[in-house]
């Protein structure tokens, strides 16, 4: 009877919405924050078109290689499109509530598109792998199959994996609290203000990070370990340097993108006591990376700068 009672009661109050409160311990300034982000966001967009045009445009950089830059370039737009409307509004226009579905579309939205941007990555790392340590047979592996076939199974993989985190978090009661201290919908953000046991919902945050992101890591960092052996016993110095110089870029933007997860999973354990940290890494790290990975390619690559050269001259032109 009396676990019925309960039963009544939690449905009786269950919440209809939630309310992203924003940054939390600096609500009353956090409007100031809008401008930097705004930026950001634009810079974003702005970057990644202009990489998507130049592949398109550049007969030189129809290979795949650039094919995986093209699809990180549309995943970070995705990312960065996802949560910066509703942060712009919540900092702009106070509005702050969300209803539940929204939120756990949200949700699903972020971690397909993180994991879809890690899964990129090691697409890439086999690219340049093949590239270097085995080029005779780059042409015969690396096909447009290949290529499509890569890009489809992450896909899949990354859409599929990432649906129970928001089924999850949806079969939750939210009887009480309703209030959010982030600025997006994140998993353990959500899941915390349930009324009812949430283990199942943490144990696969950390199943999810562990074989995903972790595989993923763990087959980058072979590929480049690999490369670097490869590398070494080059008899050329210049041959060397040329090779590792393909590299950079990608070593630069992986090592921004798992350095900052890895912080936010060590200081998410603070967040009691320095909630802000967290909070603030987590919407950096969906709109820094965005940013950051058109710029630090077209600045690393040579063919790219060329095309953003011809781009950025054929506009004075026609102007």
């Amino acid at each position: 009877m009396f676990q019925d009672l309960t039963h009544s009661n939690i449905s009786k109050f269950q919440v209809s919405e939630f309310i992203l409160m924003g940054f939390p311990g600096i609500h009353t300034w956090q409007h100031w924050l809008s401008l930097p982000l705004a930026l950001l966001y634009l810079l974003a967009l702005t970057a990644n078109i202009l990489i998507l045009i130049i592949i398109n445009q550049e007969a030189t950089l129809h290979q795949p290689m650039y094919f995986f830059l093209g699809v990180l370039a549309v995943v970070d737009m995705g990312l960065a499109t996802t949560i910066m409307p509703k942060i712009l509004a919540i900092l702009w226009f106070s509005a702050k509530a969300i209803s539940l579905p929204e939120c756990f579309a949200q949700m699903y939205v972020i971690h397909c598109f993180v994991v879809m941007e890690s899964g990129i990555f090691v697409c890439m790392a086999i690219d340049r792998y093949i590239a270097i340590c085995k080029p005779l047979r780059y042409p015969a592996i690396v096909t447009d199959s290949f290529v499509v076939k890569a890009t489809v199974f992450m896909a899949l993989r990354n859409s599929l994996a990432t649906i129970p985190v928001p089924v999850l978090a949806a079969q939750r009661h939210y009887c009480s609290q309703n209030q959010i201290e982030h600025c997006l919908c994140s998993n353990l953000g959500v899941t915390s203000l349930s009324c009812d046991d949430r283990t199942i919902n943490s144990i696969y945050q950390l199943l999810l990070a562990w074989t995903l992101m972790g595989s993923d890591l763990a087959l980058i960092f072979l590929s480049y370990v690999l490369i670097l052996h490869s590398v070494l016993k080059l008899n050329s110095a210049e041959a060397a340097s040329k090779a590792l110089s393909t590299c950079t870029s990608h070593l630069i933007l992986i090592l921004f993108f798992y350095t900052v997860i890895v912080v936010i999973s060590i200081t998410h354990s603070a967040a009691i006591t320095l909630p802000l940290v967290p909070v603030l890494l987590n919407v950096l790290h969906n709109v820094i990376p965005p940013a950051l990975n058109p710029i630090v390619y077209a600045l690393k690559n040579k063919e790219l700068r060329h095309g953003l050269y011809k781009a950025l001259k054929l506009n004075i032109k026609s102007n």
